[in-house]
């Protein structure tokens, strides 16, 4: 794009959250776009979201509907800034109106991963004794280890990274869950004990990728943000989120999912479990990746009809007494 003498180059003011793991997201995003664009000025703004000014309750208890994205979603409204960068896995499936998810950039691992104590250097998540205090702040993974663990005691775990890894070094824990993706962007890669088989554990929809939103109209800079993304993370991203979507679950629920793309076709596989991990229904669907959406939905229908819908009703009737 070149700029004439009485049209000057365009400053872009990029969102973003506080947290470490944002910045280091956003800034990664600034200087692909840099390259990509070297006369347009990118300026980072932060800004704290309700999700980061809450850390004494468990998610589920709070709200999940934009508890990471609404302040940055109001200063795009409010022409604050242009757009926001955000883990994908935190960007509701249904966007107020004005916004746009204008591009999702290449995922990294999107798997969850076990951090143990030092004392639990020799062990796995199958050989952990009995009673070990796992942390977590997920319903998704709760759920899903309950299942697979129920000898294990859970213990809900806020905080940013560090926080969390402050506790467990403590002995507050015994392990503590997190994503492959947040600790290897963070340089914590080394913190990695084990990364856990799908088989125990499905991610987050949307976990691993970035989700970039800014204003539905502003069709130069949806054109500039597709210069960054990723179409086979995109296919696979817009299935999970219609997946969830037509599931009406939001990021705290247990919902998990995988995705994998050969050749021209996309396999999703998806699991909706109740938070004792006691009820569990799971299903897998394969089509083509141009109708990535529609597989979503295909899936939510069939985990419909064995009971996922009763499973999530009874998620959100506890939820909604609990607060």
């Amino acid at each position: 794009m070149t700029s004439s003498v009485s049209s000057p180059p365009r400053t872009i003011r990029i969102g973003t959250r506080k947290s470490q793991l944002a910045l280091v997201q956003t800034h990664w995003v600034q200087e692909q776009l840099q390259k990509l664009f070297p006369d347009i000025t990118f300026e980072v703004h932060s800004m704290s979201t309700q999700g980061d000014k809450i850390l004494d309750v468990a998610l589920a208890k709070i709200g999940d509907k934009g508890l990471f994205t609404k302040e940055l979603e109001v200063g795009m409204l409010n022409q604050e800034i242009d757009f926001a960068v955000h883990s994908l896995k935190d960007l509701p499936t249904r966007l107020p109106e004005g916004l746009a998810l204008a591009a999702i950039t290449e995922r990294e691992n999107p798997a969850d991963a076990l951090v143990v104590h030092e004392k639990h250097k020799d062990k796995q998540i199958d050989t952990l004794p009995s009673g070990a205090v796992i942390g977590t702040s997920s319903l998704r993974r709760l759920a899903q280890l309950r299942h697979h663990f129920p000898h294990f005691t859970f213990k809900d775990i806020r905080g940013n990274l560090n926080t969390r890894m402050a506790k467990l070094d403590a002995g507050e824990y015994d392990g503590i869950i997190l994503a492959v993706a947040g600790l290897e962007r963070l340089g914590m890669s080394d913190r990695i004990h084990q990364i856990l088989p799908r088989e125990i554990s499905l991610h987050a929809v949307g976990q691993g990728a970035l989700g970039i939103e800014c204003r539905a109209d502003d069709s130069e800079l949806i054109s500039l943000l597709k210069g960054i993304e990723h179409s086979q993370t995109r296919d696979r991203c817009l299935a999970e989120r219609a997946f969830l979507r037509e599931l009406e679950g939001g990021c705290q629920v247990p919902i998990g999912v995988n995705t994998e793309i050969n050749g021209d076709n996309l396999t999703l596989a998806g699991i909706v479990a109740s938070v004792d991990g006691k009820n569990l229904v799971k299903d897998t669907v394969t089509g083509s990746a141009a109708n990535a959406e529609q597989l979503g939905i295909q899936l939510a229908q069939l985990l419909r009809q064995q009971g996922a819908q009763e499973i999530l009703d009874k998620i959100f009737t506890e939820i909604q007494r609990g607060s």
